[in-house]
């Protein structure tokens, strides 16, 4: 490369106060251009195009414009490495690195270029409005293939006597990319990186400042060196539990250099299983107070587990001097001098909230580091610790339970490895149309991974097992964890992805009734009834293709996609408030009425028992709400007049004609009972209908702050309008509950009643 070719392409490269400069244009949302007010012409131009007024100065006119989503997915990039301390960046998207040593002029654009003392990384950007596309980068990662290695062999010219590690990122913005694309970036020693994994960075810099770049730097070069990093420490080397350990002190700046911390987070979903939460800002920068401020310190020892490498042993050099009493050697420890060899099991706020001390050079913290621990026995360390520290989140102890559970002897826990990892797949891979609205780890989402994992085990799909035996293996759990996996992730991805693409308004709705927790569990239920028919009937004679499976299951799923289309309010809200495991069997139940309306031989077990339970069910509930009403009346009333009249409470607070009807029902109850002592009293005899007369008589006094619903306050229309509920009740009072069915709606406002009156 001539110098004159090194000297134009540093020009397009900038550092310093310049990078300063940049970062405050890339952090916009928009593109400014400042252009003379005579030149009237070339402002209309502008404004044709979408540009609008930013502000305005005595003889110009400062326009700004939208950046593209393109420009602005570059710009996050070129941001989060700026930010995290890289001192040579692209000045803008024109630079071009030349890749073939014969001919300079040929060359590759380069969207993101950001260097320091020890990396040089090169970023390609794509991104798309849409979410979720099927990307196909075929045709720019084969180009690639052929022009790294030019690219590399430029760059060393351009920054000679640097050895400098290189990598490749593609970064995309709302792309699923191919298997076949991901083992073309690895061809080529490239790295994926999607809209996640960036958010992930920009997110813990915001947090924890500079040092999130080691976990930057640890996750691109995990297998190279820090050549500068002193290594070496006294400590002392034990066993404990079968495990080679370590106990030293040392500088917080120097474990950060090779500490990594598994998030359980997207952007570490390649490194399966993580377990530590997500680093919480306010208390890192309560321990960094503490630190600083307070001259606080912590005494308890941070847990690592060390990571040898190819060695099976770290370089560890006895001390002369040994206490011949004891087991534990004393001498100076070899630490790896390598970006993550180091992972934090427990004590990650106290580490990084070094990260920004005045002393992370001249404190040292207590270490106890395991030697080469496994990725499941870190996790069953993680999860002993917090035992009696803080408690682990229910939903990250089950996503950690896809990981500990998975090679158990005990079938049950098999199982609910299975059932999490499942739930961990639809919720991760952006292929799944569940993409992103599951909560997995600590993140919250939509639905809950019990729900998935509820579905999966009351459903046919995985059988019955005990802990010691499988029972009754399911239409797809044949005994084989892996395979079973594999089958039925692809199998509910097809299902959910034919549901949202034939509902993609609907599906991406906020608040939606198909994407909520009791709608994936009754989807995931109806499959499972839709496989069992299939097989039935012979239509399928197994499930070992799942691509068949969900072919043939299609036409069983389309009436719940017209059930969806045509929803009315009165249907979405019963279901909506259908709580609990009777809701969850409710929606359930729904979507098989659905089907079997269209397909009339489809008629899943315990379907027409729940059809005449349920209405059934409802009219004793009913019944039992509208008698508990009556007799709070009866108690209420009473004392209420009480309070208002004394002891001439019924003579001055009933009406006469109230009264009298409620003499003759006395009158003729008692002229049927023999026993004096079962007889009936007036009060006894009194209907809803009676109360409420009771009522408009005493209104203003008695009972209008009372009786008048909340949600009815400031409607129209006097005591009258106030008190028609008692009205409707009274109409439900005398339905002939062996031949009427309580509606949903009615029941609703049965029970809107009982909580407002009685639970109040």
């Amino acid at each position: 490369m001539t110098e004159d070719l090194k000297i134009a392409i540093l020009q397009k490269l900038v550092s310093g106060n310049e990078i300063k400069t940049q970062l405050r244009t890339r952090k916009k949302d928009f593109i400014s251009e400042s252009i003379l007010k005579k030149n009237e012409e070339l402002l209309k131009e502008y404004y044709a195009k979408d540009w609008e007024l930013e502000r305005e100065f005595k003889t110009k006119i400062r326009l700004k414009k939208l950046k593209t989503h393109d420009v602005l997915f570059e710009d996050k990039v070129w941001t989060m490495f700026a930010s995290l301390g890289f001192k040579i960046l692209n000045r803008n998207r024109k630079l071009d690195i030349p890749y073939d040593k014969n001919n300079p002029n040929l060359t590759q654009q380069i969207d993101v270029l950001a260097k320091d003392d020890e990396s040089l990384i090169i970023v390609e950007c794509k991104s798309t409005k849409e979410k979720n596309k099927k990307g196909d980068f075929k045709k720019e990662l084969e180009a690639y293939n052929s022009k790294i290695e030019g690219i590399r062999t430029s760059l060393r010219s351009i920054f000679p006597d640097q050895k400098l590690k290189f990598r490749f990122i593609f970064a995309t913005e709302n792309y699923a990319l191919s298997d076949n694309d991901l083992n073309r970036l690895k061809n080529i020693n490239g790295i994926h990186f999607d809209e996640e994994q960036i958010d992930y960075y920009s997110k813990m810099l915001r947090q924890i400042g500079i040092a999130t770049k080691y976990q930057l730097l640890g996750n691109l070069f995990h297998d190279q060196e820090i050549p500068e990093l002193d290594n070496k420490i006294p400590a002392i080397k034990g066993k404990m539990g079968g495990h080679t350990y370590y106990s030293f002190s040392i500088e917080p700046e120097k474990l950060l250099k090779i500490g990594y911390v598994l998030h359980r987070n997207k952007a570490n979903v390649n490194m399966m299983p993580t377990y530590q939460r997500i680093i919480k800002r306010s208390r890192l920068k309560s321990i960094h107070n503490f630190i600083d401020e307070e001259k606080g310190y912590f005494p308890n020892s941070i847990i690592i587990s060390l990571d040898s490498g190819r060695r099976k042993e770290l370089k560890f050099e006895p001390a002369n001097t040994q206490s011949k009493s004891s087991i534990a050697k004393i001498g100076i420890l070899h630490l790896p001098k390598r970006y993550r060899s180091a992972f934090i099991i427990d004590g990650q706020h106290r580490l990084y909230g070094y990260s920004d001390s005045m002393y992370k050079s001249s404190n040292s913290i207590p270490v106890v580091a395991f030697l080469n621990l496994d990725r499941e026995e870190q996790v069953k360390l993680f999860m002993q610790i917090n035992e009696n520290q803080k408690a682990v989140s229910k939903n990250l102890r089950t996503t950690l339970d896809a990981d500990l559970k998975w090679t158990s002897d005990s079938y049950t826990d098999q199982i609910q490895a299975l059932c999490a990892r499942i739930a961990i797949y639809l919720g991760e891979v952006r292929k799944s149309a569940l993409f992103d609205k599951i909560s997995i780890g600590e993140d919250s989402k939509i639905v809950t991974q019990a729900t998935i994992i509820n579905a999966l085990k009351k459903s046919n799909l995985i059988g019955k097992v005990t802990k010691s035996k499988i029972e009754e293996l399911g239409s797809f759990y044949n005994g084989d964890l892996d395979t079973t996996y594999d089958r039925l992730s692809k199998l509910l991805t097809l299902v959910f992805n034919y549901i949202k693409d034939s509902l993609p308004e609907l599906w991406e709705a906020e608040n939606n009734i198909i994407v909520m927790n009791k709608g994936i569990y009754a989807i995931i239920r109806l499959q499972s009834d839709i496989i069992d028919f299939l097989l039935e009937q012979g239509v399928l004679k197994n499930t070992n293709n799942p691509n068949k499976v969900f072919e043939e299951s299609k036409t069983y799923l389309d009436p719940i996609i017209t059930f969806f289309e045509n929803i009315d309010q009165e249907t979405e809200l019963a279901l909506r408030k259908a709580y609990g495991g009777n809701g969850d069997i409710k929606y359930w139940r729904t979507l098989q009425q659905q089907v079997s309306e269209v397909h009339t031989d489809f008629v899943p077990d315990g379907l027409e028992e729940y059809n005449k339970k349920e209405a059934k069910e409802f009219n004793t509930k009913a019944f039992e709400i509208i008698r508990d009403l009556e007799t709070f009346f009866k108690k209420d009333f009473q004392e209420r007049l009480e309070d208002k009249f004394g002891k001439s409470w019924f003579k001055k607070g009933v009406p006469p004609q109230v009264a009298k009807k409620a003499n003759e029902i006395a009158f003729e109850k008692n002229l049927k009972i023999e026993n004096e002592e079962d007889e009936v009293e007036v009060w006894d005899c009194l209907t809803i209908i009676a109360y409420r007369a009771i009522a408009l008589k005493n209104w203003r006094d008695v009972f209008e702050k009372h009786y008048t619903k909340p949600t009815e306050q400031k409607i129209s229309g006097g005591k009258d309008a106030k008190t028609q509920w008692m009205v409707k009740l009274e109409k439900l009072r005398n339905e002939n509950f062996h031949q009427y069915s309580v509606t949903e709606d009615e029941f609703s406002f049965l029970n809107e009643l009982h909580d407002w009156l009685i639970k109040k």
